[in-house]
């Protein structure tokens, strides 16, 4: 298979601190992908490394199979879309797009017709003569945005663009991205934080922590079957219970735990202490096939369209569970707790 971007065991310190610890990742034509982490784990720093605004202390960069690792940004079939948008406040609108074209020679009426063409793909087409100024945070980042695509570049880079922009215009700044993205089927590579918009704009997506990639794949696969403790915890909201390898036959494991003795199926190896992931969300107070045990009701928050419990059970131990808006049960109230044994996941690291 080719890939659009290929990353070969990059590794970046600056000075003795390691930013990117050897990684590596194939990423598919045509796909939208998300670098997710907290501050510090690494995203916007390979994203930087990939668009070449930063050196590599070791590793490769291949873009549709060639390697660009030694090439200057300018050099690069990427563009890139920062968080501040780096409009030019002496040029309209029009002439901030076609910007990059004059830099690449492009005739004066050809790069007018290509740059119109683009404020059309991100409708704005009325705004050719407005003055930077005159926009809103949403008008210049669809400005900036045409301004990377209009040079039709192979791959675009997005760092964190919509992390300046308020609530509302930001859900409705990322089904545009999502919108833009499969009409053109440019490979997109976007940076953020924000494991909701992660989630709702990704084909695929990338957690990264301290330099290091913790889990990647498809958005629904990430949240439902986590592959790390960081991923299961930095992704939404999980219960990480602990969990003692009794018996093992084959790939079938027994296992015990504060909440009874559960089967699961995977690979520990010569561990004998590992972690099982469950979702608040995936535990009920109605009866289903794997009972937890009971619990009491010590805290609960309203969250608009359900309220979070969080419950000590007879073993001492905690689970936080996502309960049904109309939930009436009080605080100190004991309940039994159920789950289907499909929502424990094995978490391995």
């Amino acid at each position: 298979m080719s890939y659009a971007v290929e990353v070969r065991n990059i590794h970046k310190r600056f000075g003795s601190s390691v930013a990117l610890g050897d990684i590596s990742l194939n990423i598919p034509p045509g796909n939208f992908v998300v670098l997710l982490g907290p501050s510090g784990s690494g995203k916007t720093t390979l994203l930087n490394i990939i668009g070449g605004f930063l050196e590599a202390n070791s590793g490769q960069i291949l873009i549709a199979g060639k390697d660009i690792t030694s090439l200057p940004p300018a050099k690069r079939p990427t563009a890139t879309v920062f968080q501040d948008y780096a409009l030019f406040p002496h040029m309209n609108v029009l002439k901030n797009v076609a910007f990059g074209l004059a830099m690449k020679g492009i005739t004066k009426t050809e790069r007018l017709k290509r740059a119109q063409d683009a404020l059309e793909l991100v409708g704005l087409a009325d705004f050719a003569k407005r003055s930077i100024h005159e926009l809103s945070g949403g008008q210049k980042q669809r400005i900036a945005l045409a301004r990377s695509l209009v040079i039709e570049p192979q791959v675009l880079l997005l760092d964190e663009p919509l992390g300046a922009l308020d609530l509302n215009l930001r859900k409705q700044m990322q089904h545009e991205l999502v919108t833009i993205q499969k009409r053109i089927g440019t490979t997109f590579i976007h940076v953020t934080h924000d494991q909701e918009e992660a989630m709702s704009i990704a084909d695929m997506i990338v957690v990264m922590d301290h330099g290091k990639i913790e889990d990647c794949g498809a958005p629904e696969r990430i949240y439902l079957k986590p592959a790390s403790k960081f991923s299961a915890t930095f992704m939404g909201d999980s219960n990480l219970i602990r969990a003692r390898v009794i018996a093992q036959e084959g790939k079938l494991l027994t296992l015990a735990t504060p909440f009874g003795q559960f089967q699961l199926e995977g690979e520990v190896g010569q561990l004998t202490e590992t972690v099982i992931s469950l979702r608040p969300e995936q535990i009920s107070l109605s009866p289903q096939a794997l009972a937890l045990g009971e619990a009491q009701l010590e805290r609960k928050q309203f969250l608009g369209s359900y309220h979070q419990g969080l419950f000590k059970h007879s073993s001492g131990d905690y689970l936080k569970v996502q309960l049904p808006q109309d939930n009436r049960l009080s605080i100190g109230s004991s309940a039994q707790l159920y789950t289907q044994p499909e929502n424990l996941v094995l978490v391995m690291r």
